[in-house]
């Protein structure tokens, strides 16, 4: 910008100048989604969240690749906080959710996972039922452990033989969240639809305790 004999507050002040926000509006106007219907996905359910997020909720995120559509459908909604990965490990989710369900018990918290993610720590939800958590969490069942795939990717493995595949596939047997979740002692439902998953939202962030709800979506593509 300017050498050592030139006047580096002009330099500066100039380019301040080109790259400033001059006229345009730096802040929006928080507007919810509106509820969206239909099939279920990953999309359409970060459309729910948005619409139904109460104020002052406790978002915990392990969604992986099922919540790439969240921080755009939640920026419309009242204040609340988001705890999320600080790395790459897995099976974070259900554990942080029920610190926060023990640390806030005024609020409601609400975790959002991918079903590998769960698997990990899925023995949190007992944890929840024996201390009566208010924690709804939603589980994005999308038969794969996706986000692995994606990295598999990244390291140009995508062509990987069927045995490796298998090693990352959730569908076989597939997994009944809600038997595993009442097995444990938490309600929970399954939802087909974007309908079905916005009353069974409302439903679980309305009732005290845990709810757990099994949102059936496609993989990424």
């Amino acid at each position: 910008l300017a050498a050592g004999a030139e006047d580096v507050t002009a330099a500066l002040e100039g380019l301040a100048e080109v790259v400033g926000p001059g006229a345009r509006h730096v802040r929006e106007e928080a507007v919810r989604p509106a509820l969206p219907s239909g099939g279920l996905t990953a999309e359409s359910a970060a459309g729910v969240i948005g619409a139904l997020l109460p104020e002052g909720a406790v978002v915990v995120d392990e969604a992986n690749t099922s919540g790439l559509w969240l921080p755009g459908a939640t920026a419309g909604a009242p204040p609340h906080d988001w705890l999320t990965l600080t790395g790459g490990a897995m099976g974070q989710g259900l554990p942080v959710a029920v610190g926060a369900g023990v640390a806030c018990p005024d609020r409601p918290v609400l975790a959002l996972v991918g079903d590998g993610a769960s698997m990990y720590t899925l023995q949190a939800l007992w944890t929840q039922a024996r201390e009566g958590l208010d924690v709804t969490t939603v589980v994005f069942d999308n038969g794969s452990y996706a986000i692995l795939n994606l990295e598999l990717g990244a390291v140009g493995a995508v062509a990987g033989g069927e045995r490796a595949r298998r090693l990352l596939d959730l569908s076989g047997p597939p997994l009944d969240f809600v038997a595993l979740a009442r097995g444990m002692g938490v309600p929970a439902e399954r939802a087909g639809t974007a309908e079905e998953f916005a009353a069974l939202l409302k439903r679980g962030l309305a009732e005290p305790g845990p709810f757990l709800i099994a949102c059936v979506v496609p993989p990424p593509a």
